[in-house]
């Protein structure tokens, strides 16, 4: 379990639509979804399905529910916050 991020090429490629089928985006692997995190610029994480049911990112999401609710326009789940504070709660995550 853990983050992946992605090359800024990777993040280009993703942002623009390209995807294997209509369900499926090429490098999200199984049990895994991305996400946007940041404030001004955004990054691409792949996170596992597993940290849904833990406290610490279930505060993330309600966070990002106030900020965005569930039409942003970027059309992903995006994290209002710094990529170093995401970093550090999914280590702790992974702590736990």
């Amino acid at each position: 379990m853990g983050i992946h991020i992605f090359p800024k090429s990777m993040y280009t490629k993703l942002a623009t639509g390209r995807c294997q089928s209509s369900s499926h985006v090429i490098d999200v692997p199984k049990g895994h979804f991305s996400v946007y995190v940041g404030e001004n610029s955004l990054k691409r994480f792949v996170v596992s399905l597993a940290y849904l049911k833990h406290p610490l990112f279930q505060s993330l999401l309600n966070l990002a529910e106030e900020e965005f609710g569930y039409a942003h326009p970027m059309g992903g789940l995006t994290f209002p916050c710094k990529e170093e504070i995401f970093i550090e709660l999914v280590q702790n995550i992974q702590l736990t």
